[in-house]
């Protein structure tokens, strides 16, 4: 194994540890919950709590020393106006929904073939989590550490080997991270998306700021129009109606913007001298060797439990 395999197979088992790491204090500690205080795993809040710790707090201080050990370069930065921010959210969003739309559709055919329905089990949370849990960890401290761990940690030691290689690492650790199908797809293309943006700009704060607006979206806002719908069932009630006009208009803004930002997004321009390293085989390199390899084979293995459970 030459030495640039090396490096991205260490990348691959850090992730791999991190996941790892946080599978294991999610089981032991749900056991030990599930002896003393049962009533607590019955509660989906206290529950999802405890599974964001595990994700995020517990696993992070190994993996920060890990991903220390490996050499990093600090990307310049650069600010960007308000219409050009408008556009990353519009795309953003869009994305999401192209992601959601493919996830279904591969989702729905998979059920078929194995006559078992494939449950959302994000969605599953967000509908029964509170919806200040769904404000407060969602859409506020699941962004912050998820930019930070799967861009800045990870692209500020890739970028020596050119953009499109940190852009297609972080995008596939991060769908593979999320351990079930229905959130692949849209993790893969938002996480491609947020490193551009990472890439394009240095400042990880955009994207945390775009993470959080889709994970709104997708939770908080979500539940919001959901309510309103079934509550207009009953009746009409104006504010009910404002937020589904609302959300209806904007949702058609944020596509159409969307689209226009895809279709012109050809034109955009990474700079060259960010690549220190050009590799003859990057997507061979940087995938088949043994870190990664792992890591990938440990994820789908949760995806497969998880569809089959």
């Amino acid at each position: 194994m030459n030495i640039h395999k090396k490096f991205f197979s260490k990348i691959g088992t850090n992730y791999l540890i991190l996941g790892a790491i946080a599978l294991i204090c999610q089981i032991i500690l749900i056991n030990i919950l599930n002896a003393t205080h049962p009533e607590y795993v019955a509660d989906i809040n206290i529950l999802s709590g405890l599974a964001s710790f595990c994700n995020y707090v517990i696993p992070f201080p190994v993996f920060y020393w890990l991903m220390k050990k490996l050499k990093k370069v600090e990307i310049e930065k650069n600010g960007v106006d308000l219409k050009t921010f408008f556009i990353y959210i519009s795309i953003t969003l869009t994305l999401m929904w192209i992601g959601n739309i493919i996830g279904l559709a591969v989702t729905m055919l998979l059920s078929g073939a194995i006559q078992t329905d494939i449950s959302n089990p994000v969605q599953q949370l967000i509908n029964s989590a509170d919806i200040w849990f769904n404000l407060l960890v969602i859409s506020i401290i699941a962004p912050i550490c998820e930019e930070i761990i799967f861009r800045k940690m990870l692209i500020d030691r890739t970028i020596r080997y050119g953009a499109k290689v940190s852009i297609v690492l972080s995008a596939l650790i991060f769908a593979f991270f999320h351990g079930n199908l229905n959130q692949f797809f849209y993790a893969f293309l938002m996480g491609g998306f947020f490193a551009y943006v990472y890439i394009k700009t240095g400042k990880i704060t955009y994207t945390i700021i775009l993470h959080a607006i889709v994970n709104f979206m997708g939770s908080v806002m979500s539940i919001m129009v959901a309510n309103a719908a079934t509550s207009l069932q009953s009746g009409f009630n104006p504010t009910d109606a404002t937020i589904l006009v609302v959300y209806i208009t904007l949702l058609f803004i944020f596509i159409a913007v969307g689209f226009y930002g895809l279709i012109t997004f050809k034109k955009a321009k990474l700079d060259g001298k960010k690549t220190e390293i050009t590799l003859e085989n990057p997507i061979r390199t940087a995938l088949l060797n043994y870190g990664m390899v792992l890591f990938m084979l440990f994820f789908i293995g949760e995806m497969i439990y998880q569809i089959m459970g």
